[in-house]
C-alpha cells in the first residue's frame, strides 16, 4: 500500500512539531524549507490538522503552529485514515466509479480489504510518541537547521 503525498507531509509536519520546544511556534515556510517541499501543500495539511484539533494555529505576527495534543494522544492509524479518506486501493472499493466487469464474482476485493484492515490495525498500535524513540537523533537533525 502506498500513502499519498498528503499523508506523507502530514506525518512529517507532526514529527517536525513534536521535536520543537513546547513554547516554540513553527511556521509553514520553516517546515517547507526544512523538508524542501511545497509550502502550498503544507498549508492544506496544516489547515486540516488544525481542524482536527491535532495542532494549534495562531495567526498574526507572533503566530505559528504547534502540537495541540500530547504525542501520546495522536494515533498514527487515525491520522492515516483521516488523510487517506476514502481508501480506495483498487477501483472496486469505490462503488460509484467501479467499472470492473468481474466485480460481482471477484474475491480479490475481500482479500485486499482484509490486507487493508491488517495494515491499519498495525498503524493503530502506534502513536506519534512511539515514533520519537530516537528523539535525540531527530532533534539533532531538525533543530540543527
Amino acid at each position: 500500500m502506498q500513502l499519498t503525498i498528503y499523508t506523507d507531509y502530514t506525518l512529517r509536519v507532526l514529527l517536525f512539531l513534536s521535536i520543537q520546544p513546547e513554547s516554540k511556534r513553527s511556521n509553514i515556510k520553516e517546515i517547507a524549507d526544512f523538508y524542501k517541499i511545497s509550502s502550498n501543500h503544507l498549508s492544506k495539511v496544516v489547515y486540516e490538522l488544525g481542524k482536527l484539533g491535532v495542532i494549534e494555529t495562531v495567526r498574526g505576527r507572533n503566530g505559528g503552529i504547534k502540537l495541540a495534543k500530547d504525542p501520546r494522544e495522536i494515533n498514527i492509524g487515525e491520522i492515516v485514515r483521516h488523510t487517506e479518506r476514502p481508501i480506495h486501493i483498487v477501483e472496486c472499493f469505490d462503488d460509484e466509479r467501479n467499472n470492473c466487469k468481474i466485480s460481482p464474482a471477484c474475491r480479490l476485493k475481500g482479500v485486499l480489504q482484509e490486507a487493508l484492515n491488517a495494515y491499519l490495525a498495525i498503524l493503530d498500535k502506534y502513536t506519534l510518541q512511539d515514533l520519537l524513540v530516537n528523539q535525540d537523533q531527530l532533534k539533532e537533525i531538525i533543530l540543527k537547521e
